[in-house]
């Protein structure tokens, strides 16, 4: 089964950092959080990738054309050519098939998914997320879910993490409780990890690269009662703006991101 990455966005309001490599680059400790996106998915088995690429598309090329040199130690034997020229040393590189896609600088979601579509279709169901955010979504229940209700497309339903301490007072004002940056208790959203059936390319995806995925297709699959929700009320969090992007890196470097089940 194929997982295709949304890789093409510019990350606007991730400007400070991400100025000079595309969003799913971002680091999150050693590694961009497209790799953790990644490593995820292969934590449950799934190891074939489809990358949606569009602006500054050739950096993430680049990294996984040079993949081996990105995360091993490397010696280069300069009067060398040939095979002998490089050394890698360390574990081997994950065992993943990645196919780089360009689907166009300015193509929004749906488009992206339209063009991905002859890698897409070889198998009857595939997976489709963002390459900004993480959670310790469980893929395996998610597959089981989809499989289970029959319908042609499923989301996952996560609750938005709060951006500012809640504050639970009583009758007079008195703070009982406060909870910093807690998730929101109410109400859910589309947290990406979708899981869809390969008729919904044909039927829903029009040819065109205006085509954004959050609007005609997924608005006329719920119409159609085809749209089902996996619920997943553990971590989730995506990584739009630099106050994000230090709160995944503590949360790495302390050791204890909840992200990591591999």
């Amino acid at each position: 089964m194929k997982v295709a990455i949304l890789c093409g966005g510019r990350g606007t309001r991730l400007r400070e950092v991400s100025e000079t490599i595309p969003k799913p680059m971002v680091p999150i400790g050693e590694h961009p959080i497209l790799w953790h996106v990644m490593k995820l998915y292969a934590s449950h088995g799934l190891t074939e990738f489809v990358l949606l690429l569009g602006y500054k598309g050739t950096v993430i090329r680049e990294y996984f054309l040079n993949f081996a040199a990105y995360e091993c130690d490397v010696t280069v034997h300069l009067s060398a050519t040939g095979d002998r020229r490089l050394t890698f040393h360390g574990p081997p590189a994950e065992p993943w098939q990645v196919t780089l896609l360009n689907t166009g600088e300015d193509t929004l979601t749906g488009g992206r998914v339209r063009r991905a579509r002859r890698y897409l279709e070889t198998d009857e169901l595939f997976c489709l997320t963002y390459g900004d955010g993480v959670g310790n979504v469980d893929i395996t229940a998610l597959l089981a879910f989809h499989r289970q209700h029959g319908r042609l497309a499923t989301v996952t339903a996560v609750r938005p993490p709060g951006r500012f301490g809640e504050l639970v007072l009583d009758d007079h004002r008195h703070v009982r409780v406060f909870n910093e940056k807690p998730q929101v208790s109410g109400g859910y959203i589309n947290g990406g990890f979708f899981v869809f059936h390969r008729d919904v390319l044909e039927r829903y995806f029009p040819d065109r690269d205006d085509l954004m995925l959050e609007k005609e297709p997924l608005e006329a699959l719920a119409r159609d009662g085809e749209l089902m929700a996996f619920r997943h009320d553990g971590f989730w969090q995506p990584m739009d703006t630099p106050r994000e992007f230090q709160l995944l890196n503590d949360l790495w470097r302390s050791g204890e991101a909840p992200w990591k089940i591999w």
